[in-house]
């Protein structure tokens, strides 16, 4: 279906031409005419299916119906997302597609100084993209009024429980009007998610796109036995004889992320990692020369690598395999976006076997193994536990299938880990 079939003003279609777009992706042939209607949406999606621009579009076109020169510029759009990444990458998307619309931006988040946040919210803004945690302090300082939102987006909402958020999200709702439009975005639909839609959405249109497993249908997986000493040894083997240009990494800890970067550098590839320990300004210079192609690797832990936008990503390698399965899913999704067609290499050590084996069952599926001549693993090495780093330990994962899902009125985790991420 093309875009102009779906009822957009000529504003929002010159906008979506000149990004070279034609036809609407699936969620958004079906979530825009709802938006568009005024009705609360629980959409299932994956990231990179489309669904920013399945939610930016039609509140941008709601704004444009009700919008009147002159009036005073307060927010009528909040979206909450889970990270700061995404955070930016949700308004860059609302400032690209609003270009010929008068109407004023904002992200807000933490990891930067919240003055210059303070001033731009004094000044007047229609649509605000935050982090709860940081719009929560904005509360608490009465520098942001949301008593005029009437569109709420909930972007990525099962992160943002995963990640402990749902205290402060519960004190922003309260800060909202009862009478407005909700639009609930997941990857699942988890028992969490359910609650939180029966309590914020008045009878939602649910919508469903994909399956949860669909973006791995597209990416070509493999996993190469290796000792675990032997590991960057390979990695920096198959980046130099695959010639592969652009390759997103993952590491467990914040400190192997630091420490492979360093590593792979030394091999002569440049690299640099990405975490919660790095400032703001660091982590979206990393993102920007890495998607510049002036980097040739990210190195990224999970919680950082979170709602990454990086268009026509080719590789992604799992150094470490994750303790949680689901996050495997959520790894190499950053490739294969938009319909592409994806890479995702495990390197799996003895110590990996059972991660591997969760894994594998989560998907239904055996992955493919390859063992390269030279890099055969030693039989005569036996597996040791895991060490868990402390931010995994605060968050209550465990090398084991989750437990089935709580309420999400449980004590949210860590707040300086909210905060970090």
């Amino acid at each position: 279906m093309l875009f102009e079939e779906l009822g957009l003003s000529a504003e929002l279609l010159r906008a979506i031409e000149k990004q070279g777009y034609r036809e609407a992706t699936p969620v958004q042939q079906r979530a825009i005419p709802v938006v568009l209607d005024g009705k609360d949406v629980l959409v299932g999606a994956q990231t990179g299916t489309g669904k920013t621009a399945g939610f930016t579009l039609p509140l941008l076109q709601l704004l444009q119906q009700s919008y009147t020169e002159g009036q005073r510029r307060r927010p009528r759009v909040l979206v909450l997302t889970p990270t700061r990444e995404l955070a930016a990458q949700v308004e860059e998307s609302v400032r690209v597609y609003g270009r010929y619309l008068p109407f004023r931006s904002m992200s807000i988040f933490g990891g930067v100084s919240i003055n210059p946040q303070k001033q731009k919210l004094v000044k007047g803004v229609d649509i605000i993209v935050a982090t709860p945690g940081r719009l929560l302090d904005h509360l608490q300082q009465r520098s942001v009024d949301l008593s005029g939102v009437g569109m709420l987006v909930l972007d990525e909402a099962d992160r943002m429980l995963d990640m402990g958020f749902i205290r402060d999200m519960r004190k922003i709702f309260k800060a909202l009007p009862i009478q407005r439009q909700t639009l609930l975005f997941s990857a699942t639909f988890s028992n969490d998610i359910r609650r939180l839609a029966a309590d914020l959405l008045n009878t939602p249109e649910e919508i469903q796109v994909a399956t949860r497993n669909s973006t791995v249908d597209r990416v070509k997986q493999v996993v190469y036995p290796v000792d675990k000493a032997r590991k960057r040894e390979l990695l920096s083997h198959r980046i130099g004889e695959g010639n592969w240009q652009q390759v997103l990494v993952f590491t467990r800890t914040k400190h192997g992320a630091n420490r492979l970067a360093e590593q792979l550098s030394d091999d002569g590839i440049t690299s640099t990692a990405i975490h919660g320990n790095k400032s703001q300004t660091a982590r979206t210079r990393a993102l920007r020369e890495f998607k510049a192609g002036a980097v040739r690797v990210l190195v990224a832990t999970d919680i950082a690598a979170r709602g990454l936008d990086i268009d026509r990503l080719p590789h992604v390698v799992n150094y470490e395999l994750p303790h949680v399965a689901e996050d495997y899913v959520h790894r190499i999704g950053r490739t294969a976006r938009a319909g592409q067609k994806g890479h995702a290499v495990s390197l799996v050590c003895v110590d990996e076997q059972k991660l591997l084996g969760d894994i594998e069952r989560l998907l239904q599926c055996k992955i493919e193994k390859k063992v390269l001549p030279g890099y055969e693993p030693d039989p005569r090495i036996k597996a040791e536990p895991i060490q868990i780093g402390r931010s995994q330990r605060s968050s209550g994962r465990k090398s084991k299938p989750r437990k089935p899902a709580r309420s999400t009125t449980h004590k949210p985790r860590n707040r300086s880990r909210r905060r970090s991420a």
